[in-house]
């Protein structure tokens, strides 16, 4: 009896001291979601994945407001691993974006010019979402030791069972990824950032799907951009190539090789 009551007492002390440890609770809350992280990544294609260059997509953007079309065009993008992005537009391909840095270009048979985020909100978005992307997170985010990982449980997304990963880096930006429990593959990526003006939150929501293996990497084919519940654009693929080494002319803002148009 006296056995009994010491080994029952021996128990109850050791979980008052797991109970009174937030520590070693954060520790496995943090294992947890690293782990989800890491099968993750391996669904994405796990070294093939974090060690892709460049890549090469081409397909149909929407762009909606109020849930109504607005515009859509045929788009081909190169994109050269960190921070350099070339978006060319319509059949001709005559109108190119580029993303350098932390800067944005408009190119025509006119040339090239840097854009304003301070008169352009659509520019200063598409610079805040690059701070946010995929692959920043899963490639530099989680590098960082002043990165935090929380495993926040499981959650219902485009009608998936998900578990809910929150990641924040030393800079105090946050993203919250849904992963599929069923497939390991992101279902969703959420980020909020305040609006300097209004003081209030915006919510920014990627929604993945169409998921193809392509040189050893899972790609979304269709991708759902909704901006505070809104739908804000739609990407649907119809061609994706990695590692194809393009030339750095392709991300100058220079003048590009087309024709003046006839008077």
């Amino acid at each position: 009896m006296r056995f009994l009551a010491l080994l029952f007492l021996c128990l109850g002390v050791s979980a008052q001291t797991s109970q009174s440890n937030p520590a070693n609770d954060g520790q496995t809350n943090q294992q947890k979601a690293r782990a989800v992280i890491d099968r993750m990544i391996a669904a994405l294609g796990g070294q093939a994945y974090l060690n892709v260059q460049d890549s090469y997509s081409q397909g149909r953007y929407g762009r909606f407001h109020n849930d109504a079309m607005v515009a859509t065009n045929l788009f081909y993008r190169y994109w050269k691993w960190p921070d350099s992005e070339r978006n060319e537009l319509t059949e001709a391909r005559d109108v190119v974006y580029l993303f350098l840095d932390d800067k944005e270009y408009e190119v025509t048979f006119r040339g090239g010019h840097e854009m304003n985020p301070d008169k352009d909100e659509s520019v200063k978005q598409g610079l805040v979402r690059r701070r946010f992307t995929l692959a920043k997170v899963l490639r530099e985010w989680l590098k960082d030791p002043g990165t935090i990982l929380l495993d926040e449980g499981p959650a219902l997304a485009e009608g998936q069972m998900t578990e809910r990963i929150t990641i924040i880096n030393s800079k105090n930006d946050a993203v919250t990824l849904m992963v599929s429990t069923d497939t390991h593959l992101p279902v969703q990526k959420v980020f909020s950032v305040r609006d300097p003006q209004t003081r209030e939150r915006d919510e920014e929501v990627e929604i993945y799907g169409g998921w193809r293996v392509v040189d050893g990497v899972n790609t979304p084919w269709s991708v759902q951009t909704k901006r505070n519940g809104a739908l804000l654009r739609t990407e649907s693929l119809t061609g994706v190539a990695y590692n194809q080494r393009p030339p750095d002319s392709y991300f100058a803002p220079k003048l590009i090789n087309h024709p003046s148009p006839k008077k």
